[in-house]
């Protein structure tokens, strides 16, 4: 095997040839540190993930062998590479999101849900809202859309506020990490070259045992922890604007899922050129996106400008997202660059350990130390780049096994962590008794289906 040439700038000497043990050869030594700057950096220092990344990759590129100017041209083209693909769907994204919300389509939703399932099977019926609402809302958006509605639910049934809140944040979690059209597993799946359509129909057969495992796991905590409600969380209604039909509602928040995996589905038995088109994500989500201007803007009596002024809105929202997601392009560009992305793969691939599972294992670790599960899915794919196609495992399915590793334990440094202790008005103990054990369930249990699943197709 040839030899590596790495830290030349500083005035190492050549490395020995790799051999099959990771922690021995200095080869990993650039990446290693860089991943240990990066989470001293978001986490310790406080500093944006953006400029961090950037100076992350700044130091494996010049480590690994690089010059400054080789190093910046790779993190331009790891950027470009990355958004090129990405800007379009996930714009669109966000703006059928904020449609959804601020039309009134998710708190109707919601509200039928729930009258149309009754007490008795009240979690089913959140759980069906939050897999709904979740597809086209960003986690946040959904969590402060949904969670007093939740509350207003439990102040009105008298049942325990996690009894009838933690399934429905299980189903967000499930639509945050395993399905497209969310920034992260959009992201990775044009990293790995997978099939959207594929992973959207994979993530709903995995994710719904993980959100009903959840359910049935944390029965017991959902009833013993009983924090009194916070009123000032419950969603005042507007009522400026009429509110589309429950038919519609779901027509257009549905409509992402039902273009993008409907296409594949259809294609695989009758592939025609029009199916395939209207199953192009971008060419899905911009139908979408006019379906909801028309339906749950211009026709409510939304002026134009109004619906623009929404609209614009939604992008500002999502320019942070889009950075994370650029860093971890440019992350991979410099990895890739320096080599070290070839030696990883042929080490892990040594390991003998399945790379779904090694996906899962990256990306918990990272999500461990960050908080962050968006820079903890990226950071793990650019990591777990080589090994895509390795043994024959399914890009989709290593999606969802990074994916799922990006939810696992969220502890004190995630702020979903705090968004849960606050609106849920519980103790630091009760949200990891309760919130993070529920992320941990739906993260392990997300990794388990997928194993199955690549035993059977």
């Amino acid at each position: 095997m040839k030899n590596i040439y790495l830290l030349r700038p500083l005035g190492f000497a050549t490395l020995a040839p790799l051999n099959s043990t990771l922690f021995s050869q200095m080869v990993f030594f650039p990446i290693i540190l860089g991943i240990i700057l990066l989470v001293l950096l978001v986490t310790v220092v406080k500093l944006d993930t953006f400029i961090s990344f950037m100076l992350v990759c700044l130091f494996v590129g010049i480590t690994g062998g690089l010059t400054v100017a080789e190093a910046v041209d790779a993190i331009q083209h790891g950027i470009g590479d990355t958004l090129g693909s990405l800007v379009i769907i996930l714009g669109f994204g966000a703006m059928l999101g904020k449609l959804v919300a601020e039309s009134g389509a998710a708190n109707k939703i919601t509200n039928r849900l729930v009258a149309s399932f009754g007490i008795k099977n009240i979690q089913l019926a959140l759980i069906v809202t939050g897999f709904i609402v979740g597809i086209p809302m960003f986690y946040t958006v959904g969590f402060v859309i949904l969670v007093p509605l939740v509350i207003a639910i439990a102040a009105n049934t008298k049942l325990p506020l996690l009894y009838v809140g933690l399934p429905m944040l299980a189903s967000l979690s499930v639509t945050h990490g395993f399905l497209p059209p969310h920034p992260a597993p959009t992201a990775i799946a044009e990293m790995y070259g997978a099939d959207l359509g594929l992973t959207l129909i994979y993530g709903i057969i995995t994710g719904i045992p993980a959100i009903l495992a959840a359910k049935f796991l944390l029965r017991k905590t959902m009833q013993r922890i009983q924090p009194p409600l916070l009123k000032e969380y419950v969603v005042e209604t507007d009522n400026r604007y009429p509110v589309p039909s429950l038919t519609i509602c779901l027509l257009v928040a549905l409509l992402p899922v039902v273009l993008i995996g409907g296409a594949s589905l259809v294609s695989t038995f009758a592939p025609h050129p029009v199916i395939t088109a209207l199953g192009n994500p971008a060419i899905a989500m911009l139908l979408s996106v006019l379906a909801a201007i028309y339906f749950l803007g211009v026709r409510t009596g939304r002026g134009i400008a109004v619906v623009t002024k929404t609209l614009a809105s939604a992008i500002s929202s999502i320019a942070v997202v889009l950075l994370i997601i650029a860093g971890a392009g440019a992350f991979k560009a410099i990895m890739v660059a320096t080599q070290v992305s070839e030696q990883i793969g042929e080490v892990l691939g040594g390991l003998g350990m399945s790379p779904l599972i090694l996906a899962w294992i990256i990306a918990a670790l990272i999500r461990v130390s960050v908080g962050s599960a968006t820079v903890s899915a990226l950071t793990a794919a650019s990591i777990m780049l080589p090994m895509v196609g390795a043994k024959g495992v399914s890009p989709e399915l290593l999606v969802l096994a990074t994916g799922a590793g990006s939810i696992t334990f969220s502890h004190i440094n995630d702020g979903g962590f705090w968004l849960f202790k606050e609106y849920f008005n519980v103790s630091i103990r009760e949200t990891l008794m309760s919130w993070t054990v529920m992320e941990t369930t739906v993260s392990i249990v997300g990794l388990i289906g997928v194993l199955i699943l690549d035993q059977i197709i």
